[in-house]
């Protein structure tokens, strides 16, 4: 994985895109690719490239140019399959200097155009200048893996890995918060691209190719999720699936854990999916794989139990870092400005902490089971939209709405505790089970609720309703769907690539130069799973199901039996835990509310006195929403929007300069 960075002239008669600000972008994803770094300039564009190398590491340098020097790439990414596509692209005559999947990316772009996306199977963000045709084209992959952001200014397009890029680019360019992007973390735990959080700032979509070419821009998708139609005659069978799953699994593992020239490991939460990802990749690499994991001090968030059978089942080299409350308060600061969006959890943080080891223990790239909750059925919100959709059915049953005491065994204040106040909870719009966004009202309207946090005067600004501007943007073909399909879309649309894979994958690792690889968002998975009937996924009410039978003979069946527990932390009681850092009192200072002005001072003052006199227990999952959620939005403002951006001093290993005198 890399970073990268670049300046486009939209406008005639601008001077080449500057030098200087382009080392200043490269500069700011030191990080991202600590090996090398690279710079290309021509009268109109330059590109910037920050490498982390993991596959050729002698001859993959960044900015890379086509074998006719006209066109020059910036990739941030693996193509899994590159052997395969450079196979097929020598059998077209091609030849190749390297032996890196940036050049067949190159070769594959001239052979093929943008059908080259679709045969590529892996995670990129890339931007390809074509000095040529003074064509600029910014792809993406499908689930949003990888990252990739622009604004205008001046007569230029800017474009970058990251935000804190953009903004060191140019003083000039505007830095504020947007108070959509506020209403739609707010809401659905992230904005939604191309939406950020920042005002000017976009983010190019997962799925999405984006082109500027003769004063013209144009932006589509050249992939997005599709599901089966509900009502499809030809289904297979369990066991069917069973055999295509763990085939095309096992494949996108393997592939995954061999194809890098530096050692691979896996993260090991002692949760189904990352126990059966570490048994392939063990599988697959044999003898000296490592597996890393995080313990918890405070036992109801703590899975060491599964992670030491898991371990000793896989004869791994086991790494275990121990996280307190504490370590997750005195991170987060870096954790904000890595993520680079408000967080209303602190489950990043241990992230941050442990990429940090995996990075200490010389390994550059860990598999991970991030995917398998969206693309198999694993959240209790696909179960209680079951469950709420089958007790619509006869809204007056007493027995029907019993069965949400099947859910959320894990939360110590779970929504479902108390049974008459979970069937008000629960109960609430029942006659819209059959619309789009039922399955996933629940969350939003407990998330909405943090609006009341906001200064009426940026409430005001939000000029329209953002769940109903999201369900207005769905697929036309989605009503053919089956109601659990539609959930998956949403919630791959929401929280999949605004939340997890970059607050909790991408940028957790990316802090430290590590990169994450996910079987479960291989390309021929997520069609697979797509295709397959619901009862493979979600069985009755055992999510997961298809994947649980093909742990069997890989993990423990401690593991694949227990109860569903998704990944968490502290979050609340780690800002009020013994030796809590000042900055917190800062944040939360009724001066830096001011500055920020997003949150109204009187409503903080009283949700942060009731915290402290709590200790953060028992506290609401809402109210632990709210702290965290101003926590991070504060340290947010103040890191991307009130400080200078800072950058790391840049020595250039690659420099490629067709400036005109």
């Amino acid at each position: 994985m890399c970073g990268i960075a670049g300046i486009v002239n939209l406008a005639p008669g601008l001077r080449p895109p500057g030098r200087d600000a382009m080392l200043r972008m490269i500069g700011a994803l030191r990080h991202r690719g600590p090996d090398e770094l690279g710079l290309f300039r021509d009268g109109e564009a330059a590109l910037g490239h920050a490498r982390l190398s993991v596959i050729d590491l002698a001859s993959g340098q960044q900015p890379m140019l086509d074998e006719l020097g006209s066109q020059v790439v910036v990739y941030n990414g693996e193509l899994y399959d590159y052997v395969e596509l450079r196979e097929a692209l020598a059998a077209r005559g091609h030849r190749f200097r390297t032996q890196s999947d940036t050049e067949v990316l190159l070769v594959a772009w001239r052979e093929w155009g943008e059908e080259a996306f679709h045969r590529f199977n892996g995670q990129w963000a890339f931007a390809l200048w074509d000095g040529l045709e003074r064509r600029l084209v910014l792809c993406r992959d499908r689930m949003g893996v990888r990252p990739l952001h622009y604004l205008t200014h001046a007569g230029r397009l800017y474009f970058a890995s990251e935000v804190k890029a953009l903004f060191a680019a140019e003083p000039a360019i505007v830095r504020e918060l947007d108070p959509v992007g506020i209403e739609q973390t707010f809401t659905f735990w992230s904005s939604v691209s191309p939406r950020t959080v920042f005002n000017g700032v976009s983010e190019l979509e997962p799925g999405h190719v984006r082109v500027y070419a003769g004063g013209e821009v144009t932006d589509r998708a050249w992939w997005t999720p599709r599901f089966a139609p509900s009502l499809r005659s030809e289904r297979p069978s369990i066991e069917d699936s069973l055999a295509r799953v763990s085939d095309a699994l096992t494949h996108a593992t393997t592939l995954r854990t061999l194809r890098a020239d530096v050692p691979v490991g896996s993260y090991l939460s002692g949760g189904l999916d990352s126990s059966l990802v570490a048994a392939l990749g063990q599988r697959a690499k044999g003898e000296g794989f490592h597996t890393f994991s995080i313990r918890f001090e405070d036992a109801e968030y703590d899975e060491t139990a599964y992670q030491s059978l898991m371990a000793e089942r896989l004869g791994s080299t086991h790494h275990r870092l121990t996280v307190s409350a504490s370590d997750i308060a005195r991170a987060f600061p870096d954790v904000v400005r890595h993520a680079e969006r408000p967080l209303l959890r602190t489950a990043p943080a241990p992230l941050f902490l442990l990429s940090r080891e995996v990075r200490r223990a010389g390994i550059k790239v860990v598999l991970t089971g991030e995917g398998a909750d969206e693309v198999f059925a694993g959240y209790d919100l696909f179960r209680e939209g079951k469950i709420r959709r089958f007790w619509a059915k006869r809204p007056e049953s007493k027995q029907r709405p019993r069965l949400l005491e099947r859910l959320y065994p894990y939360l110590g204040r779970s929504p479902v505790a108390q049974r008459r106040m979970a069937e008000h909870f629960f109960g609430q719009d029942l006659a819209a089970a059959h619309q789009a966004g039922f399955a996933h009202q629940t969350r939003w309207r407990t998330t909405r609720a943090l609006r009341r946090l906001l200064t009426p005067e940026l409430a005001a600004r939000v000029d329209r309703d953002v769940v109903s501007e999201l369900l207005s943007s769905l697929p036309p073909d989605l009503p053919t769907w089956s109601p659990l399909a539609q959930d998956q879309y949403l919630e791959m649309r929401t929280l999949l690539a605004g939340y997890l894979l970059s607050s909790q994958g991408d940028r957790m690792l990316m802090a430290h130069s590590v990169e994450g690889r996910f079987p479960f968002l291989d390309r021929d998975v997520i069609e697979l799973a797509a295709s397959l009937p619901d009862s493979a996924k979600l069985s009755v009410l055992d999510e997961k199901h298809v994947l649980k039978r093909m742990a069997k003979e890989l993990v423990p069946a401690e593991i694949v039996r227990r109860v569903k527990q998704p990944y968490r932390a502290p979050d609340a009681a780690a800002f009020v835990a013994e030796g809590a850092p000042d900055w917190i009192d800062w944040a939360m200072s009724p001066s830096a509310l001011a500055a920020s002005a997003v949150f109204d001072p009187a409503v903080i003052s009283r949700l942060w006195a009731k915290c402290r006199e709590h200790r953060g227990e028992p506290f609401s999952n809402t109210d632990n929403m709210a702290v965290v959620g101003v926590l991070s939005t504060q340290l947010l403002h103040e890191q991307l929007i009130r400080s200078p951006p800072q950058h790391a001093p840049v020595e250039l290993s690659t420099l490629i300069e067709r400036v005109p005198p």
